[in-house]
């Protein structure tokens, strides 16, 4: 027979038990109330072109170093080079591919510059998955950027995981999160 004592200690244990249980989900903020949060614009400062600020919208790529962003010294060339992707994947779409050739071909052009492809992903998941998918959807581009002839000692990785990303936004949105940005180092 169970003793009065025993019956204790087991409501007790339960009782802690409930209380620790899963943490729930924290919520995130909201991307736009941060300080880095898109400028009015939607463009985002290049601070690294030569001879004064230019202004890039996110995924833009200056060609020929540093010319000027509104064509004050000749006409400025730019790649758009987000690659996006499927839901719940890091598979590179044949319809992306010419978009990876663009920066394999700039890479080329400017042996002293450093690309990091950066992760993204929508919201749904958790904070650690997404981390995750993001790192494996970075790495897919810089593998593939590899095979392209691109050095893998100017090609680095960085996963954003779903840090930007619209909380609860519609499909459309979501199909814009899931992407891979690129940023260059001089």
């Amino acid at each position: 027979m169970i003793s009065k004592k025993s019956i204790l200690y087991i409501l007790l244990v339960a009782i802690a038990v409930g209380f620790v249980g899963c943490k729930k989900k924290p919520r995130r903020p909201n991307p736009l109330d941060t300080v880095i949060g898109p400028t009015d614009s939607g463009r985002v400062e290049d601070f690294a072109s030569e001879g004064g600020l230019g202004t890039l919208a996110p995924g833009e790529i200056p060609l020929e170093g540093g010319q000027g962003a509104t064509g004050e010294r000749g006409e400025r060339g730019i790649i758009t080079a987000v690659v996006y992707f499927d839901f719940d994947s890091s598979s590179i779409k044949a319809s992306e591919r010419a978009k990876l050739t663009q920066v394999a071909d700039y890479l080329s052009r400017n042996p002293g510059h450093i690309v990091i492809a950066e992760g993204h992903c929508d919201w749904r998941g958790t904070p650690e998955y997404n981390l995750a998918l993001g790192d494996r959807r970075a790495q897919s581009v810089r593998q593939y950027l590899e095979t392209l002839g691109s050095s893998p000692m100017r090609l680095e990785t960085l996963s954003k995981g779903d840090l930007n990303a619209m909380e609860n936004a519609s499909a459309a949105q979501m199909a814009d999160d899931r992407r891979v940005e690129f940023l260059v180092v001089r």
